[in-house]
């Protein structure tokens, strides 16, 4: 009995040191007796997180439980250092949840590198709602150069409660628990430390000839970031090397020694090395560097640019890269210094250095702009400089982003002067500019309808006594948009915001005279506000009258497409409702069905990380017909809330047999987008490729041009039509 008892010890002994402990707790089952939360597991966003006995598992789940509101967000987070290597980055797990509505459930996938998210995915494309029992889901990304940090996480957005469990983290197919970690070699570039805290660089007393001096100096700084192959291999951090050489270069006295001072500072990167594989400018780009600046300079000077243009960095780049299998351009190594808010006067000329550069090599539609863009960089340093605060920086800051006209392009993230500036309490009402009037269009919440005093069609004319044209003429320059309906679009969001409790309006009701009443205003997470439209979890096809299909693309899902084209395959036509952002990329899946054989409907250009400012045509991209086309009518909404995928997929449904696209212009900002990280920690995008016609027409800026123009009037407003929609069915009737 002793021996067996020795025996089975020696089992057991064994055993436990066969199994090693697993370095992540990705399972929610360890957890310290004072903790509300598994080990390692962190909080992001307003709602209650707990640890949960339902799990899929073991005995433990992470728990997301909304407010009442559901107007916010919770995210319960685990960060995991990023010591490995790869190519690719893959997140599973199991979710379960309970009347999730307004907003969506998924897991969470963000791989951070030098304070800037570098790859990212929270499944909100997938649009999961409602109550499901365990299921498991799972993100796939490409690894990124550069990554530091990986977040995994379970997130919920809107109303509802979301289970987390048994997640598994892999790269290149190999879980992370089992991985072996490597140490990481660092660039010279990220070595480099000597500016974190700021720059203690002012520039004072601007003038005509310094703020052109600091112009050339832009050029060249940008120049060189994206062309000296010793800067593409990572060995200056660019900003600091800027901050270095600015004190010196600001005090030159005249062009001859301020052009030495820059002749020199090339030649402390180094020796260019001549290279024999780069190629000339490809005479068949679209679009083509610009080489003027550069043949304007003294001859030392533009010699000594020319000499690294001819021989400048190939493939591989510290600072760009394209991404894979779309090719918009990816902005690395980017520090948004995210700590300095309001950043010196040495960082704000960089964030002015940084996105003008950005823009003049890698901004696909920086020939559709109005104004000359090689202006801009002269005219805004003065307003970068003189900024006295946080928020005139960002105003400068979304002004410039602006004048490049991308609806894409706002200051989405970092702006929180400019959205205290807007106001922190909103109106109980959806306004839009119908027939260049301002009008209400909905109630965000139905209960406070009847407190408002205001019915739908109502006319706002004043605002705190001054009249609505004024407002906007004062504000539109800080309102990115491809075109006017889209500024006005987004201007209509905030016209009625305010700090204050109420705001007085004058307004018209149907022929009454004007009238003035006090509008009370509420904190926004206590309405329900949601994009440019009322938020709908309903189903996303019916059949109308007259055998007529209806489709809103806002809820489709890719399990409704199927059935859409058996119920539908006898109708007279179709509609498909674009006038939101859809839900699900269909394109193809749906957009197949109204070809009869394969159809062109798009091409893309490309930047060239190896020549920046180079743009060329990829080929065309077609639309497969699967044999079963529909025989009727197609007809397809679209208005100024069309925007980017929504654009794209009408461009696909245009191919179509037999279809025609009816309403008012779009927002005109197609393309893949890509983000671009400015110092104080401001995030904005650009449309990141372009997007033609297969006979090279732009869509930028112009939209999808309806073949019928159709706009809503105040007087459907009031009678509570949907004017567009009766044309569409007008059209399948009578035609």
């Amino acid at each position: 009995m002793k021996k067996t008892l020795i025996v089975l010890l020696t089992i057991v002994s064994i055993g436990c040191q066969a199994q090693k402990p697993e370095k992540y707790n990705l399972g929610f089952e360890k957890q310290s007796e004072s903790a509300s939360l598994s080990d390692g597991w962190i909080k992001w966003g307003n709602y209650e997180l707990t640890t949960d006995s339902v799990a899929h598992s073991g005995t433990k789940s992470g728990k997301i439980t909304s407010d009442q509101t559901g107007s916010s967000f919770g995210s319960i987070a685990y960060k995991i250092p990023a010591n490995y290597e790869g190519k690719e980055i893959r997140l599973e797990g199991f979710m379960k949840i309970k009347d999730v509505e307004n907003g969506f459930a998924g897991l969470l996938l963000r791989v951070d590198g030098n304070g800037t998210s570098l790859a990212f995915d929270n499944m909100q494309n997938q649009n999961i709602t409602g109550t499901r029992d365990w299921q498991k889901y799972n993100i796939t990304l490409n690894y990124p150069e550069g990554a530091e940090n990986i977040f995994i996480a379970g997130i919920l957005t809107g109303r509802g409660e979301a289970w987390f469990d048994d997640f598994v983290l892999s790269i290149d197919g190999k879980n992370v628990q089992t991985l072996k970690e490597v140490e990481k070699k660092l660039s010279k570039a990220q070595l480099d430390k000597e500016f974190d805290n700021g720059t203690l660089i002012e520039i004072s007393n601007l003038t005509s000839e310094n703020t052109e001096n600091l112009e050339l100096l832009g050029r060249v700084w940008g120049f060189l970031k994206y062309h000296h192959p010793e800067i593409a291999e990572g060995n200056y951090n660019f900003d600091y090397e800027l901050f270095r050489f600015l004190p010196k270069y600001i005090k030159a006295e005249n062009t001859i020694e301020r052009d030495k001072y820059l002749v020199d500072w090339i030649d402390s990167f180094g020796q260019v090395k001549e290279c024999a594989k780069c190629q000339p400018t490809d005479e068949n780009a679209f679009l083509k560097p610009d080489m003027k600046w550069i043949n304007n300079q003294s001859a030392d000077l533009k010699n000594k640019l020319l000499h690294v243009y001819n021989n400048r960095s190939q493939g591989k780049h510290y600072y760009i890269g394209m991404t894979t299998n779309v090719g918009n351009p990816e902005f690395k190594n980017e520090n948004p210094y995210s700590n300095i808010p309001y950043p010196d006067d040495g960082f704000r000329l960089l964030s002015l250095y940084r996105y003008w550069n950005m823009i003049n090599y890698f901004f696909p539609y920086k020939h559709l702009m109005d104004e000359d863009w090689n202006k801009k960089l002269k005219e805004y340093i003065p307003l970068f400089i003189n900024a006295k605060n946080e928020l005139e920086y960002e105003l400068a800051t979304v002004q410039i982003i602006g004048d490049i006209q991308d609806t894409h392009a706002n200051l989405w993230g970092g702006a929180d002067k400019i959205d205290e500036w807007k106001g922190s309490n909103y109106p109980p009402i959806h306004v839009r500019f119908i027939e260049n009037h301002l009008v209400v269009t909905d109630y965000y919440n139905q209960e406070l309808k009847n407190e408002v005093g205001l019915k739908i069609g109502d006319v706002i004319t004043k605002i705190n006594g001054n009249p609505i044209d004024k407002i906007v003429n004062e504000k539109s320059k800080y309102y990115p948009a491809s075109n006017e309906p889209t500024r006005l679009r987004d201007i209509s969001a905030d016209l009625l915001r305010s700090n204050s409790n109420n705001i007085e309006i004058e307004f018209v009701s149907g022929n009454s005279k004007p009238q003035k009443k006090n509008l009370k205003l509420y904190p926004k997470d206590s309405l329900d506000i949601y994009r440019w439209y009322r938020k709908s979890d309903g189903k996303s096809f019916k059949m109308l009258d007259n055998n007529i299909g209806y489709v809103t693309l806002q809820t489709i899902k890719e399990d409704d497409i199927a059935q859409i084209k058996d119920e539908f395959k006898n109708t007279k036509g179709i509609i498909i409702d674009i006038r939101n952002y859809p839900s699900t990329f269909v394109p193809f899946s749906l957009g197949s069905y109204f070809v009869s054989s394969m159809t062109p409907f798009v091409k893309f250009t490309n930047g060239n990380v190896d020549n920046p400012g180079e743009f060329s045509f990829a080929r065309e991209l077609k639309i497969p017909s699967k044999g079963k086309t529909y025989k009727g009518k197609l007809v397809v909404l679209v208005n100024e809330l069309s925007q980017s995928q929504a654009e794209y997929t009408s461009m696909a449904f245009r191919a179509g047999d037999n279809t025609k696209i009816i309403g008012s212009t779009t927002a005109g900002a197609d393309g893949n987008v890509s983000e671009i990280m400015l110092p104080g920690g401001l995030r904005t995008m650009i449309s990141g490729i372009g997007v033609n016609y297969p006979n090279g027409g732009e869509t930028q800026r112009i939209g999808i041009v309806p073949d019928i123009e159709v706009h809503p009037t105040i007087e459907g407003i009031r009678q509570g039509k949907d004017e567009l929609l009766e044309k569409a069915i007008e059209i399948i009737v009578k035609e």
